[in-house]
């Protein structure tokens, strides 16, 4: 199920191998976001020549939306979408955090009044996992409770012991042909709370653990702590993946702290923004120093924007509002977070992470604007 191949000797940076029912997947990886079964803006051939090998869907939406009698029909979430490399689905935990102001949490599950329609909807344990084996995803979360930072230590710990009242629910329904389940961490930046869930979602036996509640507006030394404080307390030969993270420098930093998978829609975010990921940080497109600027987003970069457009046809067409340029921009923060995983890999693999990562982050310079979206990324 997991190959752990090489650990870095100077950090918890791992190399490994994830091997689900649609495929093997190269770790540390980066999954683009596909909340409603398609990731913005770009299409299967565009992923996959950016290097994917996993994307994500999302439990609550795709429930909503087209609803699981489409799926069904379909053959399953793969034949639905036309994508036949491995999936990742969110529980609908998460929405438990980002859709707050319409639901209600209960002893065995949350009540949400639809963001659509209104319409009510339950989503517990049973359902959340009875959805994911419809859906026939590779990897299934179990439904958790994301608490926000800024809880009280009396609410973090109710949080906490519903996640282990939900995932031991979850741990015992039935499943997809080989589909992996993975367990998710909470506890906000307690040491004792994450120590706690972390230990007794071990004991539990899941496929994989997640570090949950992070990327949950909390500042970034937060995020860290969160990481490293649960790190110790998870397996070796279990995958693990930081929800909802990050920026290409978080996610060299977290996998020098022993992270595996890494999900984040600020790829295709920042692009519909406007805003182009670069080695060193970002560029906001639509300012008038690119207007006559004829080169690559990005010297040295293969993908087919960088290729074949300059930053000042791609600026006008975020001007004149011409999809085009989103969608450029799209593919090329999508392909440049896969390369970096994939360098990344290789780094480990070659025994030169440490000179690969210090050079990164020398180099990196984080906006703002970059961080202010991250900690409103709620589509997953």
């Amino acid at each position: 199920m997991f190959e752990l191949l090489k650990t870095d000797p100077g950090s918890r940076a791992r190399l490994g191998r994830l091997h689900t029912p649609h495929g093997t997947v190269e770790t540390p990886v980066f999954m683009p976001v596909g909340t409603q079964a398609s990731v913005k803006a770009l299409d299967p051939r565009e992923l996959l020549e950016s290097g994917t090998q996993i994307i994500l869907g999302n439990t609550y939406h795709l429930n909503l939306r087209p609803g699981l009698d489409v799926i069904r029909a379909a053959g399953g979430l793969h034949r639905f979408m036309n994508w036949h490399l491995p999936i990742l689905t969110d529980s609908g935990g998460f929405q438990v955090f980002s859709l707050a102001r319409i639901r209600k949490v209960h002893a065995h599950g949350v009540e949400f009044r639809s963001h659509i329609d209104g319409s009510l909807l339950f989503l517990g344990p049973k359902e959340a996992m009875a959805i994911q084996r419809e859906l026939g995803s590779d990897i299934a979360m179990v439904f958790d409770d994301c608490p926000p930072h800024t809880s009280t230590p009396r609410e973090l710990r109710a949080a906490v012991e519903r996640t282990l009242r939900w995932a031991s629910e979850c741990r015992e329904q039935p499943r997809a042909p080989g589909q992996l389940v993975f367990g998710i961490v909470q506890g906000g930046v307690d040491p004792a709370l994450r120590e706690h869930c972390a230990k007794s979602l071990v004991a539990m036996g899941f496929d994989g653990y997640a570090i949950g509640g992070v990327s949950v507006g909390e500042p970034e030394p937060e995020m860290m702590r969160a990481v490293e404080i649960t790190e110790p307390f998870l397996p070796q030969d279990r995958p693990r993946y930081a929800m909802g993270l990050g920026t290409p420098a978080q996610m060299i930093e977290l996998i020098a702290r022993g992270v595996d998978m890494f999900d984040c829609v600020l790829p295709t975010r920042v692009a519909r923004n406007g805003t182009a990921f670069t080695r060193t940080g970002t560029l906001s497109m639509r300012g008038s120093a690119y207007k006559m600027d004829f080169r690559p987003l990005e010297e040295g970069c293969d993908c087919f924007a960088c290729r074949h457009f300059t930053r000042a046809y791609l600026r006008h067409l975020l001007k004149a509002n011409e999809i085009l340029g989103l969608r450029m921009l799209s593919v090329h923060n999508s392909h440049l977070f896969l390369r970096i995983m994939a360098e990344t890999r290789k780094a480990i693999a070659e025994g030169t992470f440490a000179e690969f990562r210090k050079e990164f982050i020398a180099h990196y310079r984080p906006t703002r604007r970059v961080l202010l979206a991250r900690a409103g990324a709620l589509e997953r």
